[in-house]
């Protein structure tokens, strides 16, 4: 990434960030997962501390899924002669790195983004993920950060209300959560969220299917380590178990 001095959005004092115009996953395929995880083309200012994204064109492209996609800030104001003399050269280098077999048509026609969200759903739909994917999963975070902020002697309601979207996508986001606070050593977070988990367990259809598939487990480890402890697991041993197994989880 390259050092550019732009202008605070907040502030409109110089600042100089980390700008990072193309993405060619042809050059760098780790580009992607920066690009959608936030880290690229982001600001902090020290004169306000405003942190966030930085409005700035955008050329990417991913040469396993035929994609050529642009994208220019319209807060920029700027005609669209002059925005082609900035997207062209970048489109012109994403040609040039490629060896002639793998030019292909897709490249000749570039798709054009009229917003920055509409060039993330383009992304993430080629992986297999749609808008509504999306949407539905914002609504569990949505949820999650509504439960989070609620008591816990008035999240029952809450959980009742909403119960649909408690699925088990939710469960993995909370999970990914507590996870992240176990990491950071934030016990606090990590009380609250394990706290909330239990809850969910005790209130919900899915938390109490979870719930049995997890005592299930449990007892199926504990087999497992109880017929290594002589002579260790055999094949015998273990086909005895499996016969034995009083449901499909264990």
């Amino acid at each position: 990434m390259a050092k550019t001095q732009t202008t605070c959005p907040r502030c409109r004092q110089p600042v100089v960030a980390d700008i990072e115009q193309l993405i060619d996953l042809n050059s760098d395929p780790l580009l992607k997962q920066k690009f959608l995880n936030g880290i690229i083309n982001t600001l902090h200012c020290p004169s306000c501390g405003y942190e966030g994204s930085v409005a700035t064109p955008l050329v990417y492209h991913d040469p396993e899924k035929e994609l050529l996609l642009t994208f220019f800030p319209p807060e920029l104001n700027m005609p669209v002669n002059d925005q082609e003399k900035q997207l062209g050269p970048m489109i012109n280098r994403v040609m040039n790195a490629l060896p002639n077999e793998k030019r292909k048509a897709y490249l000749l026609q570039p798709q054009s983004m009229l917003t920055y969200q509409t060039l993330i759903e383009k992304i993430l739909e080629a992986d297999g993920i749609t808008k509504e994917m999306i949407e539905e999963q914002q609504k569990r975070l949505n949820l999650l950060q509504r439960l989070i902020a609620t008591p816990q002697e008035k999240r029952a309601e809450i959980i009742k209300a909403e119960e649909a979207l408690v699925d088990i996508g939710f469960f993995t986001l909370l999970s990914r959560l507590i996870q992240s606070a176990v990491a950071q050593q934030d016990e606090k977070s990590s009380k609250e969220l394990q706290d909330l988990q239990n809850a969910l367990f005790e209130n919900t259809k899915v938390g109490k299917e979870l719930k049995i598939q997890a005592k299930d487990t449990e007892a199926a480890i504990k087999s497992l380590q109880d017929a290594g402890k002589d002579g260790g697991l055999t094949r015998e041993k273990l086909l005895d178990l499996v016969l034995q197994a009083p449901n499909e989880t264990q």
